[in-house]
């Protein structure tokens, strides 16, 4: 019951962050008090987003090769490796995790790098 709940409001995080980029993207140059529309992040999140989203998509790319991914995400598991043979719904909350965390950047730096550069 725990992982439908923690996955139903993962997904509703995420849906919640594609209705905000959309708004964003729907937006014209200026908002209603005639300040400039502006992305998710700026330049210089811009650039963490990117390297922390490579980092991640690395992670991800090695634990699904090697079938192995440590813990992340959660506050009392430091230094915990979860395997696919050994632990396959561990290692598989934690593939989603890291997944959706990369689908969340990426999306991030979509509506940011779309808005600076909009025709």
């Amino acid at each position: 019951m725990r992982s439908a709940l923690y996955y139903t409001l993962m997904l509703l995080l995420g849906f919640a962050w594609y209705k905000f980029g959309q708004n964003l993207l729907r937006k014209g140059y200026y908002d209603e008090n005639g300040e400039r529309t502006e992305g998710f992040v700026g330049p210089v999140g811009f650039l963490i987003s990117a390297v922390v989203g490579s980092y991640l998509l690395f992670a991800l790319l090695r634990a699904l090769v090697r079938g192995e991914v440590p813990c992340v995400g959660k506050g009392g598991c430091k230094m915990q490796v979860y395997t696919l043979a050994a632990n396959a719904g561990d290692y598989w909350a934690n593939i989603f995790f890291l997944a959706w965390m990369v689908l969340g950047l990426a999306y991030a730096l979509y509506v940011s790098f779309k808005i600076w550069f909009r025709a």
